[in-house]
């Protein structure tokens, strides 16, 4: 990603939080080759932006994911973190993965993980991506969407 594609993302996401009169200061963060983009908000308004279990962040993800395709004529993923909120759900997803892993092996049998958003269960399949002994996989549509663990037998 060239300099003038994350002026780009920065003019993109300062308008939208304008409009939303949100103030704070946010710093970008260029990672995977180019892939994907971190943008980090500091702000007062944290609760606010973040909302109920970080859907009012996720919304504002995906409103200037959408505004800087348009503008870039290309999809970039770009990933909203506020006040840790990700960082945090980040580590509980962690021990989550470890502790449904543990419980595939010791139950042999394939355990459902409900109500995950998808970047969770992007990071518990990246978590149990290269495990030996369990493989993960989502099944579903939408909203009842799933994470399933099972053993690899």
């Amino acid at each position: 990603m060239d300099k003038k594609e994350i002026k780009t993302i920065e003019t993109v996401t300062a308008k939208l939080l304008e409009l939303l009169d949100v103030e704070g200061k946010f710093d970008i963060l260029e990672n995977k080759e180019g892939e994907s983009v971190d943008i980090v908000l500091d702000t007062k308004d944290t609760g606010i932006v973040i909302g109920y279990h970080g859907e009012t962040m996720e919304g504002l993800q995906l409103v200037i994911s959408l505004c800087v395709a348009r503008k870039l004529g290309r999809f970039v993923r770009i990933s909203l973190e506020v006040g840790d909120y990700k960082k945090n759900r980040t580590e509980w997803l962690k021990s989550l993965a470890k502790e449904t892993k543990e419980r595939v092996l010791s139950e042999n049998k394939e355990i459902f993980i409900p109500e995950l958003k998808s970047w969770e269960r992007r990071v518990v399949h990246l978590l149990l991506e290269n495990d030996d002994k369990v493989m993960s996989e989502s099944q579903g549509e939408g909203r009842d969407r799933v994470l399933v663990v099972k053993p690899k037998n």
